[in-house]
């Protein structure tokens, strides 16, 4: 979110452990794990226009969330910026002005076969594993980002496999919204219309 633009992979590591400092201090100076002059320069770009990007990215995540939360497709929507959230109050709280963030995620009705659909889809959502940056983008955690986790695990944790996670970007808010609700149509009711067609010419 810092940076914004997806051009520049940078982190911090934060503790309370002194031994743990020196330790990574002495590693960071010996392996030179820094991030180069010029990423350095890109994240502080990017920090300029931070405040703007937030706000819009909010802004149309919540455009998404509250036509998804509408729509028959979709079985319960993940977003702190939705009275029906349980810890909005939490969100209130912390956000500036309540506002719940760029990220949601939502379960589609039909399962996972329809989670991708729905991907597959999407018109200006970009199928990709990233956040935080202009461009608004989907995927399914269950077969990518959580891939790796046992399944017992990743639904413990609410990670199920009808379950599409949006990062939303910068672009128009009807826009974003009018492609969510025709991806649903295609992922959701499109498989179920066959009107006598056999698929055959």
């Amino acid at each position: 979110y810092i940076n914004g633009h997806s051009d520049v992979l940078m982190g911090a590591a934060a503790f309370n452990s002194p031994a743990i400092h020196d330790r990574l201090s002495f590693l960071q100076n010996a392996i030179g794990a820094v991030p180069s002059a010029f990423d350095c320069w890109l994240a502080h770009r990017g920090l300029k226009t931070l405040h703007l990007r937030a706000r819009e990215a909010s802004t149309n995540a919540t455009a998404v969330a509250r036509a998804l939360e509408a729509s028959p497709h979709v079985v319960s929507v993940n977003y702190p910026g939705l009275n029906s959230h349980p810890h909005r109050a939490i969100a209130l709280k912390q956000h500036r002005n309540g506002m719940g963030g760029g990220m949601l995620s939502f379960r589609i009705r039909g399962g996972k076969a329809a989670a991708e659909r729905f991907c597959q889809a999407t018109h200006i959502f970009t199928l990709a594993e990233s956040l935080g940056g202009v461009e608004s983008l989907v995927e399914v955690p269950s077969s990518m980002t959580h891939a790796g986790i046992p399944q017992e695990q990743r639904e413990a944790a609410g990670v199920f496999e009808d379950l599409v996670r949006l990062s939303c970007g910068i672009e128009d808010a009807e826009d974003l919204r009018a492609d969510v609700l025709q991806a649903l149509e295609k992922a959701v009711v499109g498989p179920k219309i066959t009107n006598g067609w056999n698929g055959h010419a």
